[in-house]
């Protein structure tokens, strides 16, 4: 796979909104500016570190962006940040950083010192254990981060999508093979729920419609789990979903939008909620009636906050943000936040929500709770070209 096709295929968050882009609704109505709400610093403790991968230039190197985050968002550059790291899409455990490298061969580890720099740390081949087929695509750890997930695309057989799953040596950061699992085009991410025990995603490959689900075994591999979750209650049609986002409480939020039969888009995205049984189980209270369209058009990103009480949805025309209620429905919360495409959402402990627009070439900070929000001092960060973004909370231990 070439550079330019790496871009156009990252992280299956473009491609599938992508197809969607073509076919489903993506304008809303305007949004009133949101009331601010002023947070102010109280301490010159960082809360975060806040890590952005981006393209140098035309070639197709990386670097990465490293930032220390103060309490009320204010981003300081990091020591020696801007780094000489290869990474596409990343993950954190703590201590590491992952990323998937720009080659489509290899996952780096960098340990993250005390002060936040990047420090390379060891290089894991990705592609030897499938035969040499797929890619390095995107990164997710579970809870404890001692496992590392890898979708390898077109890595089962050359043909479809697979999770490899690894286990994070501690002392070193290497990478050790643990096995695949899945065998499907609708492979596009994963979502552990707040038992570590279960893993989640979705996807509509082609307008089949596909809620998968995986059970994190005692050493970190993966086994598929034979679940047909419930679709929500429609008058006529269906639904096509694509990603999922879970809370800390055994509860997922899986944005979908209606359709009229194959190929046939019936509106704008939804948000649907679901929650996990016992035994990986899935069921849901959603319907087409109680689930609240998205103004975001083709979806491209979705992210829990760590409380479980905020969704943050990301996609062709902006960022939005939800009151999430575990079982219970979603509620509306903001108006559209940005204008133009949001490709990557990440939260910290702290409050803060950030996004990334490779079209804009921008890195946004908000902090955002449930009875208010605003938009952060000095943002939003111009980068070149971002990739992915990633944050470590703090403190890390």
């Amino acid at each position: 796979m070439t550079y330019k096709s790496y871009l156009a295929c990252l992280g299956a968050l473009v491609c599938t909104a992508a197809a969607f882009a073509q076919t489903a609704p993506q304008t809303a109505p305007a949004e009133a500016a949101p009331t601010a709400t002023a947070t102010t610093a109280t301490t010159t403790t960082p809360v975060a570190w806040v890590y952005v991968s981006s393209i140098l230039g035309a070639t197709s190197g990386s670097e990465v962006y490293g930032y220390s985050v103060a309490p009320n968002g204010v981003l300081t550059r990091l020591p020696g940040s801007p780094y000489a790291v290869d990474a596409g899409q990343m993950a954190v455990n703590g201590k590491y950083l992952f990323g998937s490298m720009l080659d489509n061969v290899n996952i780096n580890t960098y340990l993250m010192g005390s002060d936040g720099a990047l420090h390379y740390a060891a290089t894991t081949d990705v592609l030897t254990p499938n035969k040499g087929c797929g890619f390095p695509g995107k990164l997710t750890l579970d809870h404890s981060g001692a496992s590392l997930y890898n979708l390898d695309y077109l890595g089962s057989g050359c043909a479809n999508n697979t999770f490899e799953a690894f286990g994070v040596v501690k002392n070193t950061g290497r990478l050790t093979f643990l096995g695949d699992a899945g065998d499907s085009v609708n492979l596009t991410g994963l979502t552990f729920a707040g038992n570590n025990l279960y893993a989640y995603g979705s996807d509509c490959y082609h307008f089949n419609p596909v809620i998968y689900g995986f059970k994190r075994n005692s050493n970190g591999s993966l086994t598929t789990l034979n679940i047909n979750p419930p679709y929500p209650k429609v008058s006529t049609g269906g639904w096509c979903p694509y990603l999922a986002a879970a809370d800390p409480t055994n509860h997922l939020a899986i944005p979908m939008y209606p359709l009229y039969d194959y190929g046939s888009p019936a509106g704008p995205y939804q948000l649907a909620t679901y929650t996990v049984d016992g035994a990986g189980n899935l069921t849901t209270t959603s319907t087409s009636a109680n689930m609240p369209k998205v103004a975001v058009g083709g979806l491209r990103a979705v992210s829990m906050a760590p409380s479980g009480k905020l969704l943050a949805v990301g996609g062709d025309t902006g960022l939005q943000v939800f009151h999430f209620n575990g079982a219970n429905p979603v509620t509306r919360y903001t108006g559209l936040l940005t204008a133009g495409s949001i490709d990557d959402l990440r939260w910290d402990n702290a409050n803060h929500l950030y996004a990334i627009s490779r079209a804009a070439k921008k890195l946004w900070v908000f902090t955002v709770t449930p009875a208010g929000f605003s938009q952060a001092p000095g943002s939003p960060h111009t980068i070149n070209t971002p990739i992915g973004v990633i944050v470590q909370p703090l403190p890390r231990y």
